[in-house]
Parts: C-alpha cells; structure tokens; sequence
C-alpha cells in the first residue's frame, strides 16, 4: 500500500488567500521588479564584498605590506575608520537579509494560500516549489530547496522533527505521471539513502505508477489529492 501523507490537523494554520494579485506574488511575496533584484543578486553580490573585505583584512594583518606602514599618519587613520564603517554595513546587510529570510519563512508558514488545480498548473516550477515547501513547513519539516545541477531530481530536503530524511520531487506537469517516473525517484531515495520520498504534482499518477509504489517508501499526491489536502486543513 502507498504510504499516505498524513497531516495533524491541530498544526495546520493555513488561510485561504484573498488578495487579488498575482499568483506568484502570493506564493513569493514580491512585490514587483525591485524585490526580485534583490533575492536575485542581493546576496551573491553581498557575499563578494564580504568575501573580498575579509581577504582585504587577512592581507593587511597577516602579510603586513610595507607599503600600509609608510602611509601617513592620516591616511592610516581614515582607512582604519573606512574599515570599521564597512564592517558595520556588511554586518547589517547580512542581518537585515537574514531578518528577510526569517520573515519570509514565518509568512509561509503562517499563511499558505488554497489554489484551485488550475491556479498551481498556472504557477512557474520555482513557486511551485515553494507552494510545496510551505506545506511541509506547516507540518514542522525542517526544509531545505536544492535543484540546480547534480540533484538527482532532489527539489527539497525534508527534516522531520525526530530526525528521519526525506526528499521530495515537485513536478507541476499537465500528463500524467508513469511508472517511469516512480522507479526514478525510488533510485535516487536509495542513492541518498532517505528515509522516505514524496512525488508532488500537479497531474494525474497513473494505476501503473501507483502499483509500481505498492509496498515502497514512496508517497504520491497527485492535483486533485495536494488541493484536498490544503483544503482540509486551512
């Protein structure tokens, strides 16, 4: 029998969305073409700063240059203040990227919106993602997005709270789903040696796929079964 995905009721918070604005904003939060700058080059470009202020700092301290020791007094001074002023900024650009971050995780958490299955056929894969990742979070899942290359087919990382792995496959497709797809996931469970697999998708999951995930640590939620979920408990 497919494992079933259970959620207690007592810690589910969801509400249904209500404001009339774009589905990806109400999955993302952004709010127009700035905040997407921001999460996109944001942090990489704070992270190349950062990184070439610390390499600044090791060269300074640890090699010493003779150079930085014949500068005049003054100069000396306004770098050492110069320093000390993009350290502050540094730290307070990680904080207030962190604080966002932090934000953004309570307001999924708090709020995950109910989309009818052709409003999360209508969603980009990334926010799909997300829509995804919500749902976990509301169940107390530590959760982690991964994607890119060398996945595995891996799109988040599941924690659960007693310390047990899993991995989920997010795939907001319009065909149905196939045996194929099931054995392929089931590989990579075992490649990375998880305790069990989700396979979330928008479509339909085939009699020959559900068969295929009889008796295996392997759970399948098809569209229909992800909007009764969110809806049962919202």
């Amino acid at each position: 029998m497919i494992a079933r995905f259970t959620l207690d009721s007592a810690g589910w918070r969801g509400q249904k969305g209500s404001q009339p604005i774009h589905l990806e904003q109400r999955i993302t939060g952004r709010s127009g073409p700035a905040a997407t700058i921001l999460a996109g080059y944001g942090r990489p470009l704070l992270l190349l700063i950062t990184s070439l202020f610390l390499g600044w700092l090791i060269y300074r301290w640890w090699s010493r240059p003779d150079w930085l020791a014949a500068l005049p007094l003054l100069l000396t001074e306004i770098l050492g203040l110069s320093e000390a002023a993009l350290a502050f900024t540094l730290a307070l650009l990680w904080g207030a990227l962190g604080w966002r971050s932090y934000r953004e995780t309570q307001r999924l958490t708090a709020v995950l919106p109910q989309f009818s299955l052709d409003e999360l056929r209508a969603l980009s894969p990334g926010a799909f993602e997300k829509y995804v990742a919500a749902l976990f979070q509301q169940q107390d899942y530590q959760v982690y997005r991964r994607g890119g290359s060398g996945d595995l087919g891996v799109d988040l990382e599941l924690i659960h709270r007693d310390g047990r792995r899993a991995i989920v496959q997010c795939k907001r497709y319009q065909h149905n789903v196939g045996p194929d797809a099931v054995r392929e996931l089931f590989g990579t469970l075992v490649h990375e040696r998880a305790h069990h697999a989700f396979l979330v998708t928008t479509a339909e999951i085939s009699t020959a796929a559900r068969a295929w995930a009889q008796g295996k640590p392997i759970t399948l939620i098809d569209g229909r079964s992800l909007v009764q979920i969110v809806a049962r408990f919202g």
